[in-house]
């Protein structure tokens, strides 16, 4: 009787088969719900029409593409995605670390679980329900920002007609409703840390901040890395949910808050262009893998353990 090869590709299926059969789910899901929905990118080069449909329309080649970057919002989108993206990574790695940091060193059980729920809370709310909250703060009439510069003298601020504002605006509300749930991971890995050299590092007179620099900073830097890379490689997708819930199609903010998202959003809502939004979607994509692949090389060469893959 032949035998199989204990490197073959059946040995490993028998060997490993409850393995395999576990990961079946998790098969299936990716692909229906990732890799056979990706065949819609024939889209962007078809000059789509529902008579024919998606396979039977005309093939045009780069004919979207050609007209995404002539119409003069390409740069400007990729630009405004990729400044706003990088400003949330900043925000979101500095304060997620920090929050973490204070948490760990809070020495009463009950304080430091009520901070953390406290912290975690914006997780939670929709952007629906915070562009109403951020509306009646900041409301030119009747907001609470504007009635307390009015009764100290001075003169009241239409946020939404101001669009270099929000170039802080938006960092801010990210930074707010994500720090709880970054401040989590990190706390996770600060828990991880041999409580024995925070022992030693007390016993050579260290203070809180050199346990901090010289202890917990170091024990967090892989965990940093691997955080900073899946978002580098999610720079070039913005938080549609966040512009178009707090920005709508508000056309005096559009020029410094339109992103790669909202363009694609509005293409298909307002003009039924799918080619072009396509594309744009398409172009976003492949911007996405070359910056991952590019940043995890330049993270390989330095230290491989650091790597992704």
């Amino acid at each position: 009787m032949k035998k199989h090869d204990k490197n073959g590709f059946i040995h490993e299926m028998t060997k490993n088969k409850i393995l395999y059969l576990m990961f079946i789910p998790i098969f299936l899901y990716y692909l229906l719900l990732a890799y056979i929905p990706m065949t819609g990118i024939v889209m962007a080069f078809k000059e789509f029409n529902y008579r024919d449909g998606l396979w039977m329309s005309p093939w045009i080649g780069l004919k979207n593409f050609e007209f995404f970057f002539k119409s003069g919002k390409a740069l400007q989108v990729t630009v405004n995605t990729a400044i706003y993206n990088g400003l949330f990574l900043v925000c979101y790695t500095f304060f997620s670390i920090l929050v973490a940091v204070l948490v760990a060193d809070m020495r009463g059980k009950y304080y430091r679980k009520i901070t953390q729920s406290f912290m975690f809370l914006p997780y939670f709310i929709s952007w629906v329900v915070i562009s109403s909250m951020l509306n009646n703060f900041f409301h030119f009439d009747h907001g609470i920002f504007n009635n307390l510069l009015k009764s100290l003298g001075g003169k009241p601020v239409n946020i939404y007609t101001t669009p270099d504002i929000w170039m802080w605006i938006l960092p801010f509300m990210y930074t707010w409703k994500w720090v709880g749930f970054g401040s989590v991971l990190y706390l996770a890995a600060i828990m991880g840390i041999d409580q024995e050299i925070y022992e030693a590092a007390r016993i050579d007179g260290a203070g809180i901040l050199q346990r901090v620099r010289y202890v917990t900073l170091p024990s967090l830097k892989p965990t940093m890395i691997i955080l900073i890379l899946i978002g580098i490689g999610k720079i070039m997708r913005g938080e549609f949910d966040m512009f178009y819930n707090l920005i709508g199609n508000n056309g005096i903010l559009i020029d410094k808050t339109d992103i790669i998202d909202t363009l694609v959003f509005r293409s298909i809502l307002g003009t039924q262009d799918f080619g072009m939004a396509s594309a744009a979607g398409l172009y976003q994509s492949i911007l996405c893998f070359l910056i991952i692949v590019t940043v995890n090389s330049i993270v390989k060469k330095i230290n491989p353990d650091y790597a992704l893959f």
